[in-house]
């Protein structure tokens, strides 16, 4: 009986560094808190794509990998002792601090993946197919679709009880203060602007370097310890 050899896709490649990741680091970790979430929506949407259920697959499967390449690079970069993103730095300062709610890692790393590193991911994965930005927008609603499972699931999994949050009133505050959809939309006004900006360099990386860190503030603010 002839065996078929069994394909490895790019995404099977950061579900693998993914997986790696998330057996390396203590299960309160903040940066461990993000990537379980993460990884069970990316395995998800491997599944779809292998599925044929994502519409333009090599589109889909550039920008999802090109996107989750931003944040597994932030990560490493700590372990290379290379600077990571300032939208990173909150998460990766603050991992291990006991005031800090697994709730608030999560939708830190949320924050800092979708504000920073989705807008960059569009301008990647331009680059790599040789598109325009509106030619992705279908792809970039099915990753905001994604990221809305995302937070879905991190709601669900990690939101305390109703009685815990009549008395965690700060949370309640913090997590009322971060908007996805508004999220979503700056995002995509800021991969149309760093792709129109492609030709002046230094325009391009002053405009990244400004959004890198106005995103890096925000996640330092979802990230204020808080009383048990």
């Amino acid at each position: 009986m002839v065996q078929c050899e069994q394909v490895t896709t790019p995404v099977d490649a950061v579900v693998s560094r993914m997986r790696a990741l998330d057996a390396s680091l203590p299960a309160r970790d903040g940066v461990a808190v993000f990537n379980r979430v993460y990884l069970a929506v990316t395995e998800a949407v491997d599944r779809h794509i292998d599925a044929g259920l994502l519409g333009d697959a090599r589109a889909a499967t550039t920008l999802d990998v090109r996107f989750a390449e931003r944040y597994l690079d932030a990560v490493e970069a700590v372990a290379d002792e290379r600077r990571p993103p300032a939208c990173w730095r909150p998460v990766l300062q603050l991992r291990r601090h006991p005031g800090v709610r697994p709730l608030q890692f999560a939708l830190a790393g949320i924050n800092a993946h979708i504000g920073h590193d989705l807008a960059l991911a569009v301008v990647d994965a331009c680059r790599t197919l040789g598109c325009e930005p509106v030619e992705l927008e279908d792809e970039f609603d099915r990753v905001g679709d994604l990221l809305v499972s995302l937070e879905e699931r991190i709601r669900e999994d990690l939101m305390p009880g109703p009685d815990l949050l009549q008395v965690a009133d700060p949370l309640t505050h913090l997590l009322g203060a971060w908007s996805l959809e508004r999220a979503r939309d700056a995002t995509w006004a800021a991969a149309r602007a760093l792709w129109a900006l492609r030709q002046i360099p230094d325009l391009a990386g002053e405009f990244t370097d400004r959004l890198d860190a106005a995103v890096g503030f925000a996640g330092r603010m979802l990230l204020t310890p808080l009383p048990d």
